[in-house]
């Protein structure tokens, strides 16, 4: 459920039974022919997807995140890294004052990884409450259903192009693009990044069958719902989420 569709009061009965809830994080960013939101979009579906039949609210997605290498791209928006921990640090200590002790964080951008390390600091600063960090779309049967598909799959790519990310009158290219070279694109200035890019794919097919990007779907919002219902054990969550 909303967040957006319940009142404090509400709010109040449902922590008398149970102490879940979903927070979910993106970006705004370019992804070629598709949103600028696409990340903010596909964390939020899938939080909201994952938690429906179990009854959890869902946050607000923080649709701001890490993306300093596509500020060459008009309506790219980028946080300091420092302001990003900041941010998550002060959402996780209002949700803890407010009696939430189980809280899944589901990230929907790859630039977001610090967010990792913060949920870890946050944690080894009380013993109450615990975070888990859940990347839809690296998820395990996720991507491998992916890569099962096509290996070069990557941002702006098929895996990315659901209808609620699509843009009406945008027709995509019925092609596949290279994978880029990431140890040389992690060099490159916002603008040479840009040139190095061109439309903004990483590599893959632009667009696949709505049959292969749904049964994609169906296993992302399963492997979220997995996330919420558990285990919730401190000590394997802390292992989880502090960075390898």
């Amino acid at each position: 459920m909303r967040v957006a569709d319940l009142n404090w009061m509400q709010m109040e009965e449902y922590l008398g039974r149970d102490d879940r809830a979903i927070v979910p994080i993106g970006s705004t960013e370019q992804h070629a022919y598709l949103s600028l939101a696409v990340d903010s979009i596909l964390s939020e579906r899938v939080a909201l997807e994952a938690a429906e039949p179990l009854g959890i609210p869902v946050f607000p997605v923080l649709p701001y995140g890490i993306t300093p290498t596509f500020l060459a791209f008009p309506g790219t928006i980028s946080l300091r890294v420092e302001t990003f921990v900041r941010v998550i640090h002060d959402i996780l200590d209002s949700l803890d004052q407010a009696g939430f002790r189980r809280i899944l964080v589901v990230n929907g951008h790859g630039g977001n990884q610090p967010a990792s390390s913060a949920i870890a600091e946050w944690m080894s600063k009380t013993s109450r409450t615990t975070i888990r960090l859940h990347n839809w779309w690296n998820a395990p049967k996720t991507l491998a259903f992916v890569q099962g598909i096509d290996p070069t799959s990557s941002h702006a790519s098929w895996m990315e192009n659901l209808p609620w990310t699509r843009l009406a009158d945008v027709p995509m290219p019925d092609l596949r693009k290279p994978a880029i070279d990431y140890p040389l694109y992690s060099t490159l200035h916002p603008k040479a990044a840009r040139a190095y890019v061109g439309d903004g794919n990483f590599g893959g097919d632009y667009q696949r069958s709505d049959a292969e990007v749904g049964a994609m779907w169906d296993i992302a919002v399963k492997e979220t719902r997995a996330m919420l219902e558990g285990p919730w054990g401190r000590d394997s969550t802390i292992r989880t989420n502090l960075p390898s």
